[in-house]
């Protein structure tokens, strides 16, 4: 249509990528204006966490709407809201012995972060916070002083501070622990580094690269931040609701973070929703202090509800995502035994995973292959090297040995275009016994 040449904005990105006018979607599936089918390796940047149009979702959507359920009601409290409350504190909050308020913030996980700094700030007087390389945390100012990328910052028309940046775990190596190097800077009074209100950090570096710190590192890290009387903010806006196979990226390494983000997939339709959950002695806010016509989605409160009910009363549901994250893991990892561990890396845990290329050149070349094969998948990393899988936590088995097998196809013929490759070798796939 020319009609997005003639009025849409150049800052458009995703539809370079894709240039389709996309017309359906459901489950693992987009399909375009003439039916072809994409299976989906994207999923809104992690955004369909149980696919397009879950059915059990819509339903309760659908029979919401039919019912004239409020769709805006500001911070008023409305059914919707309480039911998701009560739902959460029973399937998330209450099993994993967290003890949380929760704030509804205007519906981006960027809104969520310039929260999360707000509050970290004003309950402990201080204004540094203390974030990492190759972060990413959103692109209005507050967290955009925070996110690494060049490319983002360099945009922004004014400067921003009230930052430190430090090294993320391996920035400088496997053998160096940047946690020591911060706490360092934090007893020494002329490191120059101010004391924070809170240190800010993915577990899983999403656009920086799929890059995974250790539990070991996240759990010196929280001791570095108790040590100094400094806040912990996880930011599991991507990495969180089940990405990386518990609900919570956090969980595995026992800590307990002070405030943490959600945003993406909380919903689990798609719809805009954003929350911070944060230590109840914390909550100094003064009413109004942080505002927004567009806090807590009625709409979004009802499908988020169903995804909680449906999908985490147990762990069955997590250990189909940590199956289905080895599953990931082994083919990439067969890959790049194959094809040369000095030319590729895997990275990333559970299923938010990432195949490190030579090059963004490579990597691009690599998702363009897969898109012709009607596989969308995208990019990560400071140079977008890195090929990045976040398709929905519910795909079947055959659809992510479908899409894993395109992409080695891909990867195979970007190399052969300057090297001859190996004879093309078969993976079998009983030993994953992935429920559908």
């Amino acid at each position: 249509m020319k009609i997005f040449e003639e009025i849409e904005s150049e800052v458009q990105s995703y539809a370079r990528s894709f240039p389709r006018v996309f017309h359906k979607a459901q489950g693992s599936y987009l399909y375009d204006e003439e039916g072809t089918q994409y299976l989906d390796f994207l999923a809104g940047a992690g955004t369909l966490n149980y696919g397009h149009n879950n059915p059990i979702l819509k339903q309760r959507l659908v029979d919401y709407i039919v019912e004239d359920g409020i769709t805006h009601g500001l911070d008023l409290h409305t059914k919707a809201k309480g039911e998701f409350l009560e739902t959460f504190k029973e399937c998330i909050l209450d099993p994993r012995q967290l003890e949380y308020r929760m704030q509804f913030t205007g519906p981006t996980g960027t809104n969520a972060i310039e929260a999360a700094m707000k509050l970290a700030r004003n309950v402990t007087g201080r204004e540094n916070i203390i974030t990492f390389t190759n972060g990413f945390h959103g692109c209005s100012l507050g967290a955009l002083a925070a996110t690494g990328n060049a490319h983002h910052r360099g945009v922004a028309g004014t400067s921003l501070g009230g930052v430190t940046r430090v090294p993320f775990d391996g920035y400088l190596g496997d053998d160096i622990e940047t946690t020591e190097y911060l706490d360092k800077v934090l007893t020494d009074t002329s490191s120059g580094v101010d004391l924070p209100a809170a240190v800010l950090v993915e577990t899983v570096q999403g656009e920086g690269g799929i890059n995974a710190a250790s539990l070991k590192w996240l759990k010196n890290l929280e001791a570095v931040c108790k040590k100094h009387q400094v806040l912990l903010i996880v930011d599991d806006i991507q990495a969180g609701c089940g990405r990386t196979g518990t609900f919570f990226s956090f969980e595995p390494a026992g800590i307990k973070p002070d405030i943490v983000t959600l945003s993406k997939s909380i919903s689990g339709y798609g719809l805009p929703f954003a929350i911070v959950l944060f230590k109840p002695e914390l909550d100094q806010w003064k009413p109004g202090e942080h505002n927004g016509t567009f806090r807590g989605n009625n709409l979004a409160f009802v499908t988020a509800k169903a995804a909680l009910e449906t999908y985490w009363r147990d762990d069955a549901f997590a250990e189909q995502v940590r199956l289905k994250g080895q599953y990931i893991e082994d083919r990439l990892n067969a890959v790049v035994e194959e094809l040369g561990e000095g030319t590729f890396s895997v990275r990333g845990r559970g299923m938010m995973r990432g195949i490190n290329c030579v090059s963004g050149e490579f990597a691009s070349q690599v998702t363009r292959a897969c898109f012709k094969r009607h596989l969308m998948i995208e990019t990560s990393g400071a140079e977008d090297q890195v090929v990045k899988f976040l398709c929905p936590l519910t795909i079947t088995q055959e659809e992510l040995k479908q899409g894993l097998d395109i992409v080695e196809q891909a990867i195979r013929e970007v190399c052969a275009k300057t090297d001859d490759m190996p004879e093309e070798r078969h993976y079998f796939d009983e030993n994953y016994d992935i429920a559908v």
